[in-house]
């Protein structure tokens, strides 16, 4: 079983390709392509046919991209920073922040 270090709806940022820099919100993450879907990342047109719900035409949704190409927002500076594991007083494992020691899980 594959596993990642994002989770749906944690803040990161693009580190490599044409959105580098961009800042977003996991919308989904596919642990077993190792691909997230990031709000307003890697924007892509898929033509669409229409449908009961949905209009036809040209639509711009969001293409997974790799999860080695993001990395977590630090919350306490708002800068890049990788992840790790603590296990707290009270038995609960949670995921901390390398730079500055700040627990992501809530």
């Amino acid at each position: 079983m594959a596993s990642l270090h994002v989770k749906k709806g944690d803040k990161v940022i693009v580190l490599t390709g044409k959105d580098k820099g961009k800042r977003g919100e996991v919308l989904e993450a596919r642990p077993t392509e190792s691909r997230v879907i990031v709000q307003g990342i890697n924007m892509v047109k898929r033509h669409q046919r229409p449908s009961m719900v949905q209009a036809g035409g040209v639509i711009e949704k969001e293409a997974p991209i790799h999860v080695s190409n993001v990395a977590h927002i630090d919350p306490k500076d708002n800068k890049p920073t990788r992840v790790g594991v603590k296990i707290l007083d009270d038995g609960r494992k949670v995921r901390v922040a390398k730079r500055s020691g700040e627990v992501i899980d809530k």
